[in-house]
Formats: C-alpha cells, sequence, structure tokens
C-alpha cells in the first residue's frame, strides 16, 4: 500500500499594521514615483482600497479627473473569492485604452483583480502601494513589497488595542 502524502501546511499569516501617517507617507512616496511616470489625465481608484491612496495621488500629481472601478474579491475580509466587477470604467476612459490613465490600488496580493482591470486598460500605468509576490508581475510602480503569507492591516480596517509582545504570541 502505498504511503499518504503529507498535506501541506498553511503558510502561517504573518501581521503588518499600518498606521494613517505610514500609509500616507507611502501613498506620497508612490506619488513621488509616479511623477516621472506621467502626466496621467485621468486616475481610476480600485474599490475600495485604492480610494484612500487615489486621494493621495491625485493631489499630489494634480489629477482631477477620478473614475473608480469596483471590483469585489475578498467576501469576508480574509478569504478571497471569486472575482465579481460589480462597476466598470465610464466608456470615455475606456476609450483612452489606458493612454494618460493611472490606475491606483493600496495592494496587489495575488494579481486576479489587476488582471481584470488591466484587460479593462491594457495600456494604464498600475500602481499599488504594496505588493506581494504572485501579483507583483502585474504593477508598473509600488512602493514596498511584503511576503505573500503577510496580512496587511491597513489603518481603515482597525482600531487602536494593545498588542501583546511578538515573543508572547503577539503579530
Amino acid at each position: 500500500m502505498a504511503e499518504a502524502q503529507p498535506q501541506p501546511q498553511a503558510l502561517p499569516q504573518k501581521a503588518f499594521p499600518v498606521s494613517w501617517d505610514q500609509f500616507h507617507r507611502d501613498a506620497r512616496a508612490l506619488a513621488w514615483r509616479l511623477a516621472a511616470a506621467g502626466p496621467f489625465t485621468a486616475i481610476v481608484a480600485i474599490t475600495r482600497g485604492g480610494l484612500v491612496p487615489a486621494a493621495i495621488v491625485a493631489r499630489e500629481l494634480n489629477v482631477r479627473l477620478i473614475e473608480t472601478v469596483c471590483v469585489e474579491s475578498y467576501h469576508d475580509y480574509t478569504k478571497q473569492g471569486e472575482l465579481r466587477l460589480i462597476k466598470t470604467v465610464a466608456d470615455s476612459i475606456i476609450k483612452l485604452g489606458g493612454k494618460g490613465v493611472l490606475i491606483v490600488d493600496d495592494l496587489v496580493d495575488t494579481g486576479k483583480t489587476a488582471k481584470v482591470v488591466r484587460e479593462l486598460l491594457p495600456g494604464a500605468h498600475f500602481a499599488t502601494v504594496y505588493a506581494k509576490p504572485m501579483g507583483r508581475p502585474m504593477v508598473d510602480t509600488f512602493i514596498t513589497e511584503v511576503s505573500q503569507d503577510t496580512w496587511i492591516y491597513f489603518p481603515w480596517d482597525t482600531g487602536l488595542a494593545f498588542q501583546p509582545p511578538i515573543r508572547e504570541g503577539g503579530a
């Protein structure tokens, strides 16, 4: 009788909490990098995570035309499910084919959402504040790469609370 293969163990989740101050600094650093890649005539924010960095980048690059694309993939904040395009981009921006368009999101994780949006705007410049290795090839510009097994706690998803030291089981 053949021996059963051991089941792969799930990677432990590393916690990466990001404060409002840190996120603002990182989004401004993203804008700084993007300044040389432009000019951009429009920004497309991927909702919901891309709304905050898109607002910061739009201010820093003085872009007034802001659009959203609404893609749902996380259904309970921890599990990524089937992607659903809830709202597409305005026809006037799609007609540009991506020329002069900047797509902004907070994070590229597996790259599935990025792939869907890139298909809508193939010539656009895609930027995220954070990138994980699986999704990294889908973006043109990012600020910080984190490991695939890292869960980023964005400031809009958290509140201030005591955290035990790492050695005592804290994140």
